[in-house]
């Protein structure tokens, strides 16, 4: 169910900032620079990359030692986007519209790295055997 909730969340932000980023780009970072239309782009290509990535492995358990990867790309991914719309936030460059953005990003972040600390079929951290 994780890996189908993060393909929504990074499909839907990807294909947002590579076919529609002015309209983005103008409520969260208003003084967006139009020229620099390529940092959009390689964002977009990072999220869409890790949506596909999942989709190949949505019939997968994530987590263990071979779902650990897959596990770790989207927490780094989640994790670090969702702090930095945090710290911009804080600052006050980015609108309170952006904690529509924050938040599936943090609570990605949060269920990714319980998996990456527990485990795929352990749901509470000890030993079954």
């Amino acid at each position: 169910m994780i890996s189908r909730i993060s393909i929504d969340v990074l499909l839907a932000g990807g294909a947002v900032l590579l076919f529609a980023p002015d309209a983005i780009l103008r409520i969260l970072a208003p003084g967006f620079p139009p020229n620099a239309a390529w940092i959009r782009q390689l964002i977009a290509a990072a999220r869409l990359g890790v949506a596909a990535m999942n989709w190949l492995q949505r019939s997968t358990i994530p987590g263990g030692i071979h779902g650990r990867p897959i596990v770790t790309a989207n927490l780094v991914l989640c994790f670090v986007s969702g702090m930095s719309l945090v710290r911009a936030r804080l600052d006050g460059v980015t609108p309170a519209a952006a904690w529509l953005v924050i938040v599936p990003l943090a609570l990605l972040a949060a269920a990714y790295a319980a998996l990456l600390l527990r485990g795929p079929l352990d749901p509470l951290g000890g030993r079954t055997d």
